[in-house]
């Protein structure tokens, strides 16, 4: 007997419907043009801001620009196998990174994925890159100090935890191996590091790596690279991988410093990406929203009050300037977002002054209120003393007749400016840094010959270690100077000097 109409269309929906139970729904696009790491598609009607777009063959996109006829999407590696007519499509996911505690010891790219020949991990948990900052009444106010293991920092610009603290000067006068010393002094600080690497040569970041695995520092840090020969848009979005990470572990309550090296090379990362994309650009070629691209960053290193874990993040963001402009478009943008900043200059890194910082142009506008008490009690007046110095030795320069008590302050500026001086991969815990302050600010060194000040600086930490160990204890326990520790340093350090005379100046 033939079907009936009806009962053939009841047949075919029952069908249709079978068959969408088995079927997911795809949303597809076409290329429609494909260049340096851009590409214009049509047909992704319902995509989102910021989602992972497939391109085929592991690679993936990040949906940026939403227009009515096409979709701009960067490509987050090399797609080079796109052309005008290919096809992409949805994934449905928010540009997210997989953390587990795993991710220790690991060098990462910008989806989490590890770059150092080991073994993958599982995710443990996805945390988006884009994210709200915390709101003012989660915060709790900076009151930790974040112990940099240089004397000149954490005697005169002190870092809290919780503090973003620029990191600024020319090529070449430092910057980096700062931050390294930093992560090197955390190792029994209970802070976890990540290192972001943006545009760097991967000579450069296979060194930092080394460095870090020979001193044991990989232990507590990780290194989220974007180097010079990845896409723009991995560049641009390493240092939001870097604080998604950090953020995985202020949920556990912890303190996390990063490190972005360097945001320069991040806004040109941008603004190529923007200038692809045909977004109008303004001032020095910058897309207008370059400063929201920094701001929405670094908004979220925060310290957390108790009802919300009690952590923290340490921003230390790093800025390249051009012939020491600290005046030029990104540098002003970063300096306004800041809580300060430690000013680096050629002139006295090329005249022998390590860390080369620029004590009048640096400044923290919260670290002192973390500052451990013993060390404001030495440094009080230093930074004051050691500005004025420095003007004292240029006007100095131009005159030959000095009275006794000009000839002293240049002497007493000389042997503190030089007890100052420090390697980068040698720094030193809170009561080393006390008391070698105290000795010069007290006059201690004044009688010591400037070239020898280095080597008694070595052999009076040594003599501290090995004969006055209680003495740094109690620096170190009770977190001050109290008058009978004054009076046991006044008697150290002149039994130092009276026991070694090879350093007085003749």
């Amino acid at each position: 007997m033939p079907k009936t109409q009806d009962s053939f269309q009841a047949e075919l929906s029952k069908l249709i419907a079978n068959a969408n139970l088995t079927m997911t729904p795809q949303s597809v696009g076409t290329v429609v043009s494909y260049g340096d790491g851009v590409m214009q598609v049509k047909g992704l009607e319902d995509v989102q801001a910021s989602e992972l777009v497939d391109l085929g063959e592991g690679q993936f996109g990040l949906a940026l620009n939403l227009l009515s006829e096409t979709t701009g999407i960067v490509s987050l590696g090399n797609a080079d196998h796109l052309q005008a007519g290919s096809q992409v499509k949805r994934t449905g996911r928010i540009l997210s990174l997989g953390v587990a505690d795993e991710v220790l010891g690991r060098v990462v790219d910008t989806l989490g994925r590890p770059i150092d020949g080991k073994p993958a991990f599982k995710p443990k948990k996805f945390m988006n890159l884009e994210k709200v900052a915390p709101g003012v009444m989660s915060r709790k106010s900076v009151s930790v100090p974040m112990q940099t293991g240089v004397k000149a920092i954490d005697a005169m610009i002190p870092i809290g935890r919780g503090q973003r603290e620029l990191i600024i000067g020319d090529r070449g006068t430092g910057k980096t191996a700062i931050a390294l010393g930093t992560i090197l002094n955390q190792a029994d600080q209970n802070m976890i590091c990540v290192y972001v690497c943006i545009g760097q040569r991967r000579s450069s970041l296979a060194q930092i790596t080394q460095t870090l695995q020979d001193r044991g520092a990989m232990a507590y840090t990780t290194i989220v690279a974007a180097t010079a020969s990845t896409s723009s848009a991995e560049r641009f979005l390493a240092p939001y991988a870097g604080q998604a990470i950090a953020e995985y572990f202020l949920e556990q309550g912890k303190d996390v410093l990063i490190i972005f090296d360097d945001l320069s090379k991040h806004a040109q990362a941008y603004r190529e990406i923007s200038l692809l994309l045909r977004r109008p650009s303004g001032r020095e070629a910058y897309p207008g929203d370059v400063f929201y691209l920094h701001s929405r960053l670094l908004e979220r290193a925060c310290r957390l009050n108790e009802n919300y874990g009690g952590g923290s993040i340490t921003a230390l963001p790093i800025i390249e300037t051009q012939a020491n402009d600290i005046s030029a478009y990104i540098p002003t943008n970063v300096i306004s977002i800041t809580d300060g900043q430690i000013f680096l200059e050629t002139d006295l890194f090329n005249s022998g002054m390590k860390p080369a910082i620029n004590v009048g142009n640096s400044v923290s506008r919260v670290g002192s209120s973390a500052q451990a008490k013993a060390t404001k009690q030495v440094a009080g007046t230093m930074k004051l003393d050691l500005a004025q110095f420095r003007e004292l030795e240029a006007f100095s320069q131009f005159s030959s007749d000095l009275d006794e008590r000009t000839k002293a302050q240049l002497n007493r500026g000389q042997k503190v400016n030089s007890v100052l001086k420090q390697g980068w991969d040698t720094p030193l815990k809170m009561e080393d840094q006390v008391v070698v302050i105290f000795a010069a600010v007290k006059g201690y060194l004044d009688t010591i010959a400037l070239n020898k000040s280095q080597a008694w600086e070595a052999a009076y930490l040594e003599y501290m270690h090995q004969s006055e160990s209680k003495l740094l204890e109690s620096i170190a326990t009770e977190k001050k100077i109290t008058e009978e520790t004054e009076k046991a340093l006044h008697e150290a350090i002149k039994t130092f000097n009276s026991l070694h005379t090879e350093f007085a100046a003749k």
